[in-house]
């Protein structure tokens, strides 16, 4: 109704002025019998008022479509009513759908193959790195153990890239289980030895329960704890040699907890953290930070509904949780 009464105002403002101005002429021209006057000016409105309502009823589907809007790109195709203007605009609704569809596939299609491309590049690159990584281990100390840490880089950023890459389409990618917490902790342990050797930070495990199971994707989890583990470690590196890792169930949710006693995270930073590209003051000190760990972590707990959050202080360090709601949580079923 509202854009009904929009499109006419100027009508009805045009209809108006001219039926005062009128009457004033003829008040002022001394005009004895103002009441006929009066009388023709209301069927002037009557019969406005008529036109108005039935052009309003006539059309109504029309304007009602106009003010609404769409809930899927499908009801483009909706038929309001058989008017010129509104055959026109079902036209030009149907032409811009096809239009879209098409820029649709051919976007869809480009990034399928931007994908396809990054996950094969990725495979390849890792195949001469592992042959580096095998040199290395002919040659003297310390040489060997600087190529292996290069090439131990090297393969955590692919690895960043290839999970990046699957992002978008990451719920394809899920595999719902039930997976033992403990087990992931020591695959990713077993995984990062060396790399808490390099930098002489070491973890300490604090299992509440061995037998704590929760409902998640094993592969993207593995993910998740390596990523909060890397910056525990690397945060930690020169002011703490520990790390802890924690196990525990917290009113019904299982809860899997990283703790560092590093630098911690300046307060400022902390509602950002989790954006992407963001480094923060800690990535300015730290140059290796990309500032995509933690974004990727938050991305992909969000999609399989595990909450993430955080704690941390300037110079006592910080503490990473990441939380299987009770649903998730296998152990109390």
């Amino acid at each position: 109704m509202k854009l009904f009464l929009k499109e006419h105002a100027l009508l009805i403002g045009v209809q108006t002025v001219q039926w005062v101005t009128m009457l004033l002429i003829l008040w002022l021209d001394g005009y004895p019998n103002m009441k006929i006057t009066l009388y023709t000016a209301f069927l002037g409105f009557f019969f406005l008022s008529c036109y108005l309502f039935y052009h309003y009823y006539r059309h109504r589907k029309f304007y009602q479509r106009l003010s609404t809007p769409l809930a899927s790109l499908d009801d483009s195709f909706q038929q309001t009513d058989q008017a010129p203007v509104s055959e026109a605009l079902d036209q030009l609704l149907k032409e811009q759908y096809k239009f879209y569809q098409n820029q649709l596939k051919n976007l869809e299609h480009q990034q399928g193959e931007h994908l396809k491309f990054m996950d094969q590049w990725v495979h390849q690159m890792k195949t001469p790195l592992s042959v580096i990584e095998l040199t290395a281990q002919t040659l003297d100390e310390p040489d060997s153990s600087n190529i292996r840490e290069e090439t131990e880089r090297m393969k955590t950023g692919l690895n960043t890239i290839l999970y990046m890459a699957r992002l978008r389409s990451i719920e394809k990618d899920f595999q719902f289980k039930p997976v033992l917490l403990s087990n992931i902790v020591h695959e990713v342990n077993k995984e990062n030895k060396r790399f808490y050797i390099r930098n002489q930070v070491y973890p300490k495990l604090k299992i509440e329960r061995e037998d704590i199971t929760v409902e998640t994707d094993e592969k993207w989890l593995f993910f998740m704890l390596s990523q909060l583990i890397h910056n525990a470690v690397k945060y930690s590196a020169g002011k703490s040699s520990q790390i802890y890792i924690a196990i525990y169930e917290k009113s019904g949710e299982a809860i899997l907890e990283v703790k560092d006693f590093g630098v911690g995270i300046p307060l400022s930073d902390q509602r950002r953290i989790f954006d992407a590209f963001f480094t923060g003051e800690n990535g300015r000190a730290f140059r290796e930070s990309t500032g995509m760990g933690l974004y990727l972590t938050k991305e992909v707990g969000d999609r399989l509904g595990h909450r993430i959050e955080l704690e941390s202080q300037v110079g006592k360090g910080s503490v990473f949780r990441i939380i299987f709601s009770e649903a998730q949580n296998l152990t109390t079923v």
